[in-house]
């Protein structure tokens, strides 16, 4: 077996490897399908999680879009500076913004949202709902692994 075959034969049964490669594909699908409302999936992942709670702290909208917090905070200023979001001081720490969608945000969503669920539905066309779940069964699982691991280091 030469080296290449070898090099490929390790990466088609690399986990993060393939999932890393789907996922950059399903991204660049919805980039496309999301060019008429100037908004990247990166912006649209931190918008729909800011719109599916009433006033989040960053730390929080970081967490539940596995993002890091510079990221988030680049991203939450251009959300901003869009109109999407607003960011009021915290009550009880001045360093801490409590963010919000604006109604321009929510409408956003409301058009977009569908388009998402499109991408993923095309994107996982062929397969039962039983081979769906059990997808998302997998990946919840192995994200779970990670997550105990980056714990314990």
């Amino acid at each position: 077996m030469s080296k290449q075959a070898t090099n490929r034969s390790i990466l088609d049964s690399s986990a993060g490897f393939l999932m890393g490669a789907t996922y950059r594909k399903i991204s660049q699908l919805f980039m496309q399908r999301l060019k008429p409302y100037d908004i990247t999936p990166e912006q649209w992942l931190v918008l729909y999680c800011v719109g599916e709670q009433k006033g989040m702290i960053q730390k929080d909208i970081a967490a539940k879009a596995s993002k890091d917090k510079p990221t988030t905070t680049r991203i939450l200023d251009m959300l901003e500076s869009k109109g999407l979001v607003i960011k009021q001081p915290g009550q009880s720490d001045r360093r801490s913004f409590i963010v919000h969608t604006t109604d321009k945000g929510k409408e956003l969503i409301a058009q977009t949202e569908a388009i998402e669920r499109k991408a993923v539905e095309d994107a996982t066309a062929g397969m039962s709902t039983d081979e769906y779940n059990l997808l998302i069964g997998l990946l919840h699982r192995i994200g779970e692994n990670i997550d105990h691991l980056n714990a314990k280091e």
